[in-house]
């Protein structure tokens, strides 16, 4: 089925919103999220949708790779998902019950080491292969972390995951992706759709860590894909105001003394609600820069060139700093 992305977008959307709907009752009794120092809401709201959002992307992509001829990465597929639902298993457990933060980054770790052993090809053929593969174990774990330390906000995965997941998916239906990547982009986007209308602020339900976990994993591991296929630039693009805002945020903290595992509420996109924005306005900021991303991105690929690249990436960093800048610096009269 050359046109399977396609077909996945719909089914995922559908199968997560449905799933939600099935869900929300269990999730409003067990698994509230009850305001803490980090968060954006003020009441306790249902947490989990996550695992709707899981379980969309992989019934809809096993269901959809039935029908089409076995992959050559069949193998990689497997690991990828056991990997997603060990995640969501931890999420869900820390959901509920925190568990030390030790045990969730050893596990962490363990599961991308898994996934990055699956993947074949050189990133970087001129360094020794156990130095890259620790390298990318890192920037997994890392990516996992920052898509769980940036959903604070009403909407925010949403506005910040759907052009990236969209990009890869439109960059794989004309061959820059293998089908297995381009499948799981299109899932993961058409689950985070579904899921968008019950997170739209004022959010009724809450993805949980059982989504933001595995949801941070399946795009480390579409972006490792599109590096291991000549698109580095484009994969450092696409995140790069999550990679900015948990980054910066991280080592302000670290400079300061301040606990970097303990929950706050200093990051870029929760300094904006404090300066006078409004969640909508920070989240239709974060969307409209990561299609801006997008964009660049995809004229890296589309002109491999040096000079090309370099002026993207320039005018990336350009944007993603003036939004930080806005966000830190800007006062806005407080929304109604």
């Amino acid at each position: 089925m050359p046109f399977a992305p396609l077909v996945a977008v719909p089914l995922a959307a559908g199968l997560s919103a449905v799933l939600i709907v099935l869900l929300k009752p269990l999730l409003q009794r067990y698994a509230l999220a009850r305001p803490i120092a980090r968060s954006s809401h003020s009441v306790p709201t249902p947490q989990g949708a996550g695992i709707a959002i899981v379980l969309a992307i992989l019934a809809a992509c096993g269901l959809l790779a039935s029908l089409t001829p076995p992959m050559p990465d069949a193998m990689e597929a497997l690991v990828l998902a056991h990997a997603t639902l060990i995640l969501a298993v931890v999420g869900a457990v820390d959901d509920i019950r925190p568990l030390p933060a030790s045990l969730r980054l050893g596990l962490q770790t363990l599961v991308v080491a898994a996934l990055v052993l699956s993947v074949d090809g050189r990133l970087l053929p001129d360094v020794p292969l156990a130095a890259e593969r620790a390298f990318a174990v890192l920037a997994g774990v890392w990516f996992v972390n920052l898509t769980n330390f940036m959903d604070g906000l009403d909407w925010m995965t949403v506005s910040a995951m759907v052009p990236v997941t969209g990009a890869l998916m439109l960059l794989g239906l004309v061959g820059g992706l293998p089908p297995l990547p381009t499948l799981v982009a299109a899932a993961l986007l058409g689950a985070l759709i579904g899921f968008a209308p019950f997170n739209r602020p004022v959010a009724r339900l809450f993805l949980g860590d059982v989504g933001s976990l595995p949801i941070g994993l399946l795009v480390a591991w579409l972006l490792y894909r599109l590096s291991l296929q000549g698109g580095l630039a484009a994969a450092i693009l696409l995140p790069l105001y999550y990679l900015a805002d948990a980054t910066l945020t991280l080592l302000r903290r670290a400079t300061k003394g301040e606990p970097v595992s303990q929950a706050h509420r200093s990051h870029f996109y929760q300094r904006a609600t404090t300066n006078g924005f409004s969640v909508m306005e920070v989240v239709t900021r974060v969307f409209l820069l990561d299609v801006a991303l997008a964009i660049l991105a995809g004229a890296t690929l589309l002109w491999p060139s040096q000079l090309v690249t370099l002026i993207a990436m320039g005018a990336g960093t350009a944007l993603v700093a003036l939004v930080l800048r806005q966000f830190s610096t800007m006062q806005r009269g407080k929304a109604p």
